[in-house]
């Protein structure tokens, strides 16, 4: 395998992976990894926390569209996105026009136990963060479920062993993953 055709944009909740795996991907592929995130931080010279503290979810979510607009229309790449990007419809149309959405699914437990520790997830910021981030997978995961491919993350597997699988899940799509015979 040597390279994508367009690029693979990484959807799902806060703590599925989606940089680690993406940046994995990316590596084993030949390809360059972007972090829409840190692009946007970048791009603000602030922090996602204190966009949102500063500016609040709606600002921070119009500066986040675009961003992906631009990054999609770069070289075809592994592009992980924060896990509220997907959500908008004009992102999903803009990613299905010039990309292909992989949603990396993980079951809630797993989720709690990668960003119960982290204090940069402003939409935790709650009373009750487990309750928040449950709320927040049962709101997401039927719009998460319209991405092209799925991914199921696993308790145990390595971040190696979950770059592989997303391999083999991109592997499916011919007009997504060039081929070295090809």
């Amino acid at each position: 395998m040597s390279g994508l055709k367009k690029t693979v944009c990484m959807v799902g909740m806060m703590g599925a992976g989606k940089t680690a795996i993406g940046t994995a991907v990316a590596r084993m592929l030949g390809v360059p990894f972007l972090d829409s995130d840190a692009e946007i931080e970048r791009a603000a010279n602030a922090t996602i926390p204190e966009l949102f503290a500063e500016y609040g979810e709606a600002f921070f979510r119009q500066k986040e569209s675009q961003v992906l607009s631009r990054l999609l229309v770069g070289t075809p790449c592994i592009l992980s996105t924060g896990g509220g990007a997907y959500l908008a419809q004009a992102n999903r149309t803009a990613i299905t026009e010039r990309g292909v959405a992989l949603w990396i699914k993980a079951d809630p437990a797993l989720l709690w136990t990668r960003v119960r520790h982290k204090d940069t997830r402003p939409l935790l910021r709650t009373a009750n963060p487990r309750a928040t981030l449950e709320a927040l997978i049962a709101e997401r995961d039927p719009i998460y479920a319209l991405a092209d491919l799925r991914v199921e993350a696993a308790e145990g597997l390595s971040v190696e062993a979950m770059a592989e699988r997303t391999i083999e899940v991109i592997a499916t799509r011919p007009d997504v993953l060039k081929r070295k015979d090809a």
